[in-house]
């Protein structure tokens, strides 16, 4: 990025009158005088009650890096390699699969993360999981809007009432006696977390009582069969949505509790969860998050298996839904500049009690709220707003069975999906195993093995530059996603500019971006159609 377009996008955020809605909401550029205000439809969004755990300083970028501001006088794009890689590097998260005996009968080989913050904080939120008392892994990311308190609470819940879902009877029926006698219940979740994932301790065991209601509920059904995987994942998602509605009417035990639930509530997050079980790969979708498959086929191309749907009003399938659930007077308004009601862009999502309840349950609970300004919730009815709900929480279930040539999986937020086609992220995936592969170092030395010999090893090393690549192949998606010139390589400067525009100036060019990619074990997977 020459000087020139450096100096363009600094001019461009100084001058702009309008801010055209790329995100979730509308956001518009109000001059006046020195300041630049942002005026969000539904919420200016600072997502976490005073008093509780904020989310600042994780996977966003370090004030001495990042300005805050376009008006700042002193202004400057320019960031050194190792600024830019640990910028780029400060949420990579990574899990192997332990190899058992030598033989690792999973299916899924390992899978590597991370994220990049635009918002600030951050409003994507990932989970990883290992099923303890049923069988399979489970991968979920979450875009959050309007802040990040939905996505927060979707990322550490829903995998709980998926895995409780799937659940016999009998084991529902042992966790519940512990509860009742007062002993420790079975974990449920092996999570694999970053370091810097944080939790609403604060409200716990309010979640893990909802949770209870659940799996009670599941004993009432006294259905033995239990549900699919299908069922349980549509389940587990429309009744956390549920949970999340009814938790905000009720009484709470304090202020920071009720804050919290009316902050979840009133902020919204689309969702994209896999379920992978052996050669069973489930995936639930929710929003415009999105999953992709990478296949490598015999002739030794790769190809791409998209295995969700973008849920916005982009989608056919999803305007004509929309346009049965309500009223024929209604088909005109339902969608205004390409946004249900003229406000959101996914048409489906958690949380976003505004396009759910009818206005006299927002009035009830507004109203007799402490300090709902103070949240930077405010209540907002679009025009038009007669049939609600407009929205729902229930997601699309694809499955698909694994085969051989089935590589890998990738799950990321629409940050990464609005600057790299699926196309162009499973090549970048397999041009970097392929990098990766030839720059192993090689261990079959020579005898005897002398100091020069050696020395000449480490130049061979050197010189194929193993040392600058990307180990995590998430990064190595972020880094082309927002660094990548018109010929498809990273130029270091737009590189360094996409990584320095400040707070009022990074969504005008990019959105949070969360990747999860997951790779097979192609053996584990070929065992399993020859001893079948």
């Amino acid at each position: 990025m020459s000087r020139t377009v450096s100096s363009w996008i600094l001019c461009s955020a100084r001058n702009s009158i309008v801010l055209q809605g790329k995100g979730r909401l509308y956001s518009v550029c109000i001059p006046n005088r020195n300041k630049i205000k942002w005026k969000l439809v539904f919420s200016k969004t600072r997502p976490y009650p005073a008093g509780s755990c904020s989310l600042d300083n994780i996977f966003s970028l370090k004030k001495a890096f990042r300005h805050t501001s376009t008006e700042e006088e002193q202004f400057s794009f320019q960031l050194s390699p190792s600024q830019i890689n640990e910028i780029l590097r400060a949420g990579e998260l990574s899990h192997k699969i332990l190899d058992l005996n030598g033989k690792n009968v999973n299916s899924v080989l390992r899978f590597e993360s991370n994220q990049l913050a635009s918002n600030t904080p951050i409003e994507d939120r990932r989970s990883a999981a290992t099923c303890l008392q049923t069988k399979g892994m489970m991968f979920g990311v979450f875009d959050g809007h309007a802040g990040s308190a939905c996505a927060q609470a979707v990322s550490e819940r829903l995998l709980h009432y998926i895995a409780v879902s799937l659940m016999s009877r009998q084991t529902l029926e042992e966790i519940e006696l512990a509860v009742e006698c007062m002993k420790p219940v079975l974990p449920i979740l092996q999570w694999h977390k970053h370091p810097n994932d944080v939790e609403y301790r604060e409200i716990t065991s309010q979640y893990f009582e909802s949770l209870r209601v659940y799996w009670q509920h599941l004993l009432d059904l006294d259905a033995e069969l239990g549900f699919s995987l299908e069922e349980a994942m549509i389940c587990a998602f429309k009744r956390l949505d549920s949970d999340m509605s009814l938790e905000v009417q009720a009484p709470q035990e304090n202020e920071l509790m009720r804050n919290i639930a009316l902050q979840v509530a009133f902020s919204g997050a689309t969702a994209c969860v896999a379920h992978i079980d052996g050669v069973h790969l489930h995936v639930a979708n929710t929003g415009d998050c999105r999953a992709v498959l990478g296949v490598h086929e015999e002739d030794g191309t790769w190809s791409t298996l998209p295995l969700t749907r973008d849920h916005n009003a982009f989608d056919e399938f999803e305007i004509r839904r929309l346009k049965r659930e309500h009223p024929r007077s209604e088909e005109k308004t339902l969608f205004v500049n390409d946004r249900l009601l003229g406000i959101l862009m996914p048409t489906r999502a958690f949380g976003d009690v505004q396009l759910k309840w009818s206005k006299e349950l927002q009035h009830s609970v507004l109203e007799n709220s402490c300090d709902v300004e103070g949240l930077n919730i405010y209540q907002y009815v679009p025009p038009n707003y007669h049939t609600p709900p407009y929205l729902t929480a229930e997601p699309e279930v694809t499955y698909h069975k694994l085969r051989s040539k089935d590589k890998f999986l990738v799950i990321a937020s629409d940050g990464l999906w609005e600057l790299l086609s699926n196309e162009k992220v499973v090549q970048l995936i397999a041009g970097h195993l392929t990098e990766l592969n030839v720059q192993k170092p090689q261990l079959a030395f020579e005898k005897p093995v002398n100091l020069g010999y050696m020395h000449s090893l480490l130049l061979q090393r050197k010189s194929r530059g193993i040392a600058s690549l990307d180990q995590n192949v998430a990064t190595h998606l972020i880094r082309h996603a927002i660094g990548s010139n018109e010929y498809g390589e990273v130029d270091q400067e737009k590189l360094a500019a996409m990584l320095t525009l400040p707070e009022d100036l990074a969504r005008m060019y990019r959105d949070d971006i969360t990747v999860t990619v997951v790779y097979f074990n192609s053996e584990a997977i070929e065992n399993y159609y020859r001893n079948n």
